[in-house]
C-alpha cells in the first residue's frame, strides 16, 4: 500500500482484511487479490470525477473496509489524501478543508457532504485491473492533522518517500511479517491507525479492522483468531487492568502488547502482565515522525521510551540555549529522519518546527548514553488525550464566545487513563454559568475529546503583560486529580 511490489500470484488469495458484516453475525474477508482490484475499481472512478496526479482528495469515513480501498486507490492514481477524523463538527471540518484546499471528496459522513461534492463509499465499487505505478517519492501521500499552539489543527504532509520509510520503521521495530496478526482498534484517520494498516499491509500479516473499540470484542478477538500483537494506549491498558474477568480470556497467542501514544503507567501494566503473562513493548511517535523510538522486542523496559529505530538520529538540546546537551541531561527532543513530515499546510508553520535541521518534538526528555529515551514533560502547551493532541487556543477560542464567559483559560493535568485531561479555567460574566452547560457547550462544537473534564471560575486569568496565559500557574492553583 505504501508503494509496495507486484505481488505473486501464489500470494493473492491470502486473506489481508476481516471485518465483522453488518448484522454482526459472520465476518466478511478480503484476499489481497479482492483489495487490489477494488482499489482499481475505484481508482477508475476517481479518475473519471477528474481526480489526477497531485491532486488532493479529502477521506472523512468512519471504520470500514471501503476507507482502506480509498486510501489505496486515491495513491495509485499519484494523488494524496487529506484525512477528515469522523468526529469532527462542521467548523473543524472547514477549517481543515481551508488550509488544504482538496478538489475532490470521498467517504461516508454527512458533514462533508454538506461543504463539497463527496463520492459516498456506500456506493457500489466494482473490481478493475490498472497497471501499477510507483508514486513519486518526493510527491505528498497523506495528510493528517497535528493541532498548533496558536489554535485550530494544522496539516501535517507526508511524501510517499517518508510515510513509506515510515512503514519501514514500525515493520521493523515490530518485527511483523506474514505470520502475525493484528486487529486495528485506533480511528484510521489518526496516524497511528493508518500506520497499523498499511505496515500490516505491506508485511502480509492479517488484519481485523473494527467498526468501533469495544474492550470485550477485542479480548474476544485476541482468543478467538489468534491475534499475535496488539496496541493499546493508556486509556485500554487502564481498562485492562481493571477488566474484572480478564482472566476468563486466553491471550496466549501475544507476542507483546504495544503501549504508544503517553508514557507508560508501570502499576497498570504490571497489572496487566501479572494477570496475563503478557509483557508490553513501550514506542514513541508522533503524527510528524510517526516511529521515533521503540524498545526492543527482548529485552523492554517500562520506564523508557526505548531508543531511535534505525534511520531516526535523537538529540536533547538546552530549553534555555537550544545547544546540544550531554548524555542523561533534560532537553528538548529533536530529530532527524527519512521519514520526517515534508512540513505543515500553512506553509508558515513549518519553520518555527526546525532548529538547525532538526525537528522539535516539544517534548522534554533525556536521552542516556546508551540512547534510552526517558520522556519527563511537554516543552509545548499541547494538552494530548488519549493520544489526541487538543490546542488550548482552539477549545478557548469556542468558550470566549459564550456569552457568560469574560475570559478563559485552558491547560491539561495528568491522567493515569487519559494520558492527560482538560481543565477551562473561567472568568464568568455576570453569574456563573452552569459547568456541565459549559462542557456541552464545547462538545457541540468541537470533536467530543476536547470537551474539559472539569470548569473551576476564577476571578481572574493570570496572564503576563504581554498577554500570555500562565498556565503553570493554573495548573498549581487548580490542577487536582479529577474524579471520571
Amino acid at each position: 500500500m505504501s508503494s509496495p511490489d507486484p505481488r505473486s500470484p501464489s500470494a493473492g488469495d491470502r486473506v489481508a482484511l476481516v471485518f465483522e458484516n453488518p448484522d454482526g453475525v459472520g465476518d466478511r474477508e478480503y484476499s489481497v487479490d479482492r483489495l487490489d482490484a477494488l482499489a482499481n475499481g475505484l481508482a477508475g472512478t476517481l479518475e473519471e470525477r477528474g481526480v489526477r496526479a497531485a491532486d488532493r482528495v479529502a477521506l472523512m469515513s468512519s471504520n470500514r473496509p471501503e476507507f482502506v480501498v480509498a486510501v489505496q486507490a486515491v495513491w495509485r492514481l499519484g494523488a494524496a489524501v487529506v484525512l477528515l477524523s469522523p468526529a469532527w463538527k462542521r467548523a473543524e471540518v472547514e477549517h481543515a478543508l481551508r488550509i488544504t484546499a482538496p478538489a475532490h471528496a470521498i467517504g461516508d459522513h454527512p458533514v462533508l457532504a454538506e461543504l463539497m461534492p463527496m463520492l459516498h463509499l456506500d456506493e457500489p465499487i466494482e473490481p478493475g485491473m490498472r497497471p501499477y505505478r510507483h508514486p513519486e517519492p518526493k510527491a505528498d501521500a497523506v495528510l493528517v492533522f497535528s493541532s498548533g499552539t496558536t489554535g485550530m489543527p494544522k496539516a501535517v504532509r507526508h511524501t510517499h518517500g517518508s510515510f513509506a520509510a515510515a512503514v519501514r520503521h514500525w515493520q521493523g521495530a515490530l518485527a511483523l511479517t506474514g505470520r502475525d496478526r493484528i486487529q486495528i482498534t485506533t480511528p484510521p484517520s489518526h496516524i497511528l491507525g493508518l500506520l497499523n494498516i498499511v505496515t500490516a499491509l505491506d508485511a502480509g500479516a492479517w488484519m481485523r479492522l473494527h467498526r468501533r473499540f469495544d474492550l470485550d470484542r477485542m479480548l474476544h478477538h485476541i482468543q478467538a483468531d489468534g491475534i499475535t500483537v496488539e496496541m493499546a494506549v493508556a486509556p485500554i491498558a487502564l481498562a485492562l487492568a481493571d477488566h474484572p474477568g480478564l482472566e476468563s480470556y486466553d491471550l496466549s497467542s501475544l507476542r507483546y502488547i504495544m503501549w504508544g501514544a503517553t508514557p507508560v503507567t508501570p502499576s497498570v501494566a504490571e497489572t496487566v502482565t501479572r494477570r496475563t503473562g503478557v509483557g508490553w513493548v513501550p514506542a514513541y511517535g508522533a503524527s510528524e515522525l510517526p516511529v521515533i523510538t521503540c524498545n526492543p522486542l527482548d529485552a523492554p523496559r517500562l520506564d523508557s521510551a526505548g531508543r531511535a529505530v534505525p534511520g531516526v538520529t535523537l538529540r536533547a538540546v538546552s530549553l534555555e540555549t537550544g545547544k546540544p546537551v550531554a548524555p542523561g541531561e533534560v532537553g528538548e527532543i529533536q530529530a532527524r529522519a527519512e521519514s520526517l513530515m515534508a512540513g505543515y499546510l500553512p506553509d508558515e508553520a513549518t519553520a518555527g518546527s526546525f532548529h538547525d535541521g532538526w525537528y522539535r518534538t516539544g517534548d522534554v526528555g533525556r536521552i542516556d548514553a546508551d540512547g534510552w529515551l526517558t520522556l519527563t514533560d511537554r516543552f509545548k502547551e499541547m494538552i494530548k488525550v488519549r493520544g489526541f493532541q487538543v490546542a488550548p487556543a482552539e477549545v478557548e477560542g469556542v468558550l470566549h464566545g459564550h456569552p457568560g464567559i469574560a475570559d478563559c483559560a485552558v491547560f491539561g493535568i495528568p491522567d493515569e487513563a487519559d494520558g492527560e485531561v482538560i481543565i477551562a479555567a473561567v472568568t464568568p460574566q455576570g453569574p456563573a454559568p452552569d459547568s456541565a452547560d459549559l462542557v456541552a457547550y464545547v462538545g457541540e462544537r468541537l470533536a467530543g475529546y476536547k470537551r474539559p473534564s472539569r470548569v473551576v471560575f476564577v476571578p481572574e486569568i493570570p496572564r503576563l503583560p504581554s498577554g500570555k496565559v500562565l498556565r503553570r500557574m493554573l495548573k498549581e492553583r487548580y490542577g487536582r486529580a479529577t474524579d471520571h
